[in-house]
């Protein structure tokens, strides 16, 4: 497996339910020579936030028990990642799903199935844009 490095190395969380989702994300992500870590849930993600300060972070919407809108105000409320990029990962394409997404604080959108250009295209976004500031 080859990789293709796309430019700094950016530590970023992959928060999704469905176990094809995350390793899928995971593979894409390594092969683009970036660090990353895994959540099952909104839970999970909250407690990787907190321990490893992701640089970047890709949330499902649907979930149980935390949804991503949830977890990502949950996020967005601590002034240590407010200014954390959170990318909503969603089948679904419609416009109220993504003007939910922006009112809790998400970034971007990326509809699921997604490819690894695509993935990898979100990233350097990120990874290029300077950080905001408050």
């Amino acid at each position: 497996m080859a990789t293709t490095t796309t430019g700094p190395t950016v530590r970023v969380l992959v928060v999704d339910d469905s176990n094809t989702i995350r390793r899928s994300a995971e593979i894409f992500l390594k092969q683009g020579g970036h660090e990353v870590l895994l959540a099952d849930d909104g839970f999970d993600a909250l407690a990787k936030v907190n321990d490893y300060e992701p640089q970047l972070i890709f949330c499902d919407i649907l979930m149980p028990k935390l949804d991503g809108y949830q977890t990502c105000a949950i996020i967005k409320r601590n002034a240590r990642f407010a200014d954390t990029p959170v990318v909503m990962l969603s089948s679904k394409d419609g416009i109220f799903d993504k003007a939910r997404g922006r009112m809790v604080g998400c970034q971007d959108y990326l509809t699921k199935p997604f490819t690894k250009d695509q993935l990898l295209q979100v990233v350097r976004q990120f990874a290029n844009a300077p950080q905001e500031t408050k």
